[in-house]
């Protein structure tokens, strides 16, 4: 199922319906990266400018602007993950809608999140994420933890967040708890590509596409296999949630 959701989404990234959405995700993504790297650079700046041993030392001064300026893919490497959550909560609905109507034009459709819910998912993925990755990025300089780290814990927090911001257009935050914990090792192989991903430098700025469609996919196929071993479908109310 895993397998088939990757080989879906990566076909439909580039097909001609995601298109726009993709060139719009992909500038906000670079937008969103240069301003953080940006900011960082100028507070690194501000530290150099008055720490004394930049004074006394100016051969002190010009290493650890190299060291800041060569530094640019490490960080981005470990910035990725919350702005890539900042931007899939922002299109996610627009790439579900999307993919549900080209794939799965029988099925009920999903219901956009309320802008608030989605902007809250968001902002709570990219505070988790950035918390998550300024612990792995300390762990830079130990061989073995750092990567083990970065690695389980991008996996944990792509599959639970770009998985809920999926199933969350169907059903209630109880459901989808639900459903992500019953199918807990599906969801974190899931995150575990998106984690995978983060490493490939160009490919990794396509993952709030990516990662949305694919678990538009997962979701769909979870749901169907729900429904062929008889637990389902489920009685909905007017509103199509589930009784």
């Amino acid at each position: 199922m895993l397998i088939s959701s990757i080989l879906a989404a990566a076909r439909d990234v580039f097909s001609k319906p995601l298109r726009r959405i993709l060139w719009k995700s992909l500038a906000l993504t670079v937008v969103l990266l240069a301003l953080a790297w940006a900011g960082l650079t100028h507070l690194i700046g501000l530290f150099l400018q008055g720490h004394p041993l930049s004074a006394d030392y100016p051969i002190v001064d010009g290493i650890a602007s190299f060291l800041a300026g060569a530094g640019i893919f490490i960080g981005l490497a470990y910035l990725l993950p919350p702005v890539s959550a900042i931007v899939a909560g922002y299109f996610l609905d627009d790439v579900a809608e999307t993919v549900e109507a080209r794939h799965y034009p029988a099925d009920r459709p999903g219901r956009a999140l309320p802008f608030g819910q989605a902007l809250l998912y968001g902002l709570r993925f990219a505070g988790l994420s950035l918390l998550v990755n300024l612990i792995a990025l300390l762990l830079f300089f130990i061989p073995g933890p750092n990567i083990i780290v970065f690695f389980a814990a991008n996996a944990y927090l792509f599959g639970r967040e770009y998985f809920e911001l999926a199933a969350g257009r169907f059903w209630p935050q109880e459901e989808v708890a639900r459903l992500r914990t019953g199918n807990r090792l599906t969801v974190l192989a899931g995150g575990g590509v998106l984690a995978a991903l983060v490493l490939v430098p160009v490919v990794n700025l396509f993952i709030p596409i990516f990662g949305a469609a694919m678990m538009v996919h997962l979701h769909k196929g979870l749901m169907a296999r729900r429904v062929a071993a008889g637990h389902g479908p489920e009685r909905l109310d007017a509103r199509g949630r589930p009784l």
